[in-house]
């Protein structure tokens, strides 16, 4: 397995624990689903936690206004979104 998909499932498993951490129901959860509301619900002060949960762990930043955008990405985009902040601060890290 790539370091890159390592890191991938990684953020996955962080954003579903955390979900479950913030008492949403993550049975149904997968790749696929949206986590704004049409998906697994999350509201924007929910969505900004999951931002800062994701930040302390992995050393990511998101913006404030970008709360919002996280909502219209599935679980599988917004890891995808955070891997890529990592190389990204990495590579501007070497």
């Amino acid at each position: 397995m790539s370091t890159e998909a390592m890191s991938t499932e990684e953020i996955r498993a962080f954003v579903l624990t955390s979900l479950s951490a913030m008492n949403y129901d993550i049975t149904d959860v997968d790749d696929d689903t949206l986590l704004g509301p049409a998906g697994a619900d999350l509201e924007s002060l929910s969505l900004a936690e999951l931002g800062v949960r994701v930040e302390e762990r992995f050393g990511v930043r998101f913006e404030d206004d970008e709360a919002e955008l996280l909502g219209t990405m599935t679980v599988g985009e917004f890891g995808a979104a955070v891997a890529a902040r990592i190389r990204s601060a990495s590579a501007a890290g070497h």
